[in-house]
């Protein structure tokens, strides 16, 4: 078969999702909210937290790194989506291609650790409160933070140079919304099916162990939960960790169903809904969930607006 020479072409054909559907126009106009609701309230939880001193402790330090990932996650896709619909034109370069992968698998990755770590922060929080400011001193914070970020880049930056290498046959038609292994490996002209393999045993390493971890703190929780005296305590950390578990759930299905199920399962309009979720609805949610039910949040969002009105005034 022919091959493409990817690194000369004018790059790769992604889906239009929004010019296939039955009202590309009304399809478009959704998207574009929902952008806009992800970019405010993720801006807005970072600033309620940059900004409010009672909120400089651990367990939001680590949900605005929740709040940058999402904001970033949806930024390298959801734009481009709109841009190629208002232009008429689905290309993307193989560097953009390429970089495409690089982002998503690095936000990705991170938030997967990232979200393990915000677990082992309520474990230590309400199984070990009078060790809590020790286990959880700023400097661990800070360790966790870098962890997240250096590890899924590591780990992004082999995957994305890996499968660019690839030669690429004569069609550039990508039946993906977005560039990601899955789909581009249909692509390539080469046996893939050792690469394949990798990336299956990558995600089960990268997705897996992270995902035993919270089930197991989750599950300490929830036994000294049950446990406590106080019924306010008891609700208070219910509502806490049940809003940490609807993001794990909404997060966890969507990547393991990505990464992890074999090929042969993959469908593209599947994919194309599942990438909808994760990059454009997800974000969306995870400030709201961790806010709305959130009385600090609230509470800190309120004085900081108020902070603001009077300096208006003033």
């Amino acid at each position: 078969m022919e091959l493409w020479n990817s690194t000369l072409g004018s790059g790769f054909i992604l889906m239009n999702i929004l010019k296939d559907s039955g009202s590309p126009d009304l399809l478009c106009a959704v998207i574009g909210i929902l952008y806009i609701l992800a970019l405010t309230c993720n801006c807005l939880l970072l600033l309620v937290i940059t900004m409010d001193a009672r909120l400089h402790v651990p367990m939001y330090l680590l949900l605005s790194q929740l709040s940058l990932m999402d904001l970033l996650f949806t930024s390298v896709v959801t734009p481009k989506i709109l841009v190629d619909y208002l232009r008429k034109k689905n290309t993307i370069s193989f560097g953009g291609c390429a970089f495409q992968i690089f982002m998503v698998l690095t936000l990705g990755g991170a938030e997967d650790l990232l979200l393990a770590f915000m677990a082992y922060d309520r474990y230590v929080a309400i199984c070990h409160p009078l060790n809590y400011m020790v286990l959880m001193r700023p400097k661990i914070c800070w360790l966790m933070v870098a962890t997240s970020w250096i590890l899924a880049s590591l780990n992004a930056l082999i995957h994305t140079s890996y499968t660019m290498h690839f030669p690429f046959c004569m069609s550039r038609q990508i039946s993906h919304l977005l560039c990601e292994i899955p789909p581009l490996l249909k692509l390539a002209c080469a046996d893939t099916s050792r690469y394949e393999l990798m990336v299956y045993v990558m995600g089960v390493a990268f997705l897996m162990p992270p995902l035993a971890a919270i089930l197991a703190s989750y599950t300490f929780v929830l036994v000294a939960v049950l446990h406590m005296a106080s019924g306010e305590g008891r609700q208070k950390a219910l509502v806490t960790c049940s809003s940490h578990l609807t993001v794990v759930g909404m997060y966890y299905g969507a990547a393991m169903f990505m990464y992890i199920l074999p090929s042969y399962y993959h469908r593209p309009q599947q994919d194309n809904i599942l990438s909808v979720f994760y990059t454009i609805i997800t974000p969306t949610l995870n400030p709201l969930i961790y806010s709305l039910r959130n009385k600090e949040v609230m509470g800190a969002l309120h004085r900081v607006l108020g902070r603001c009105t009077s300096t208006q005034r003033l």
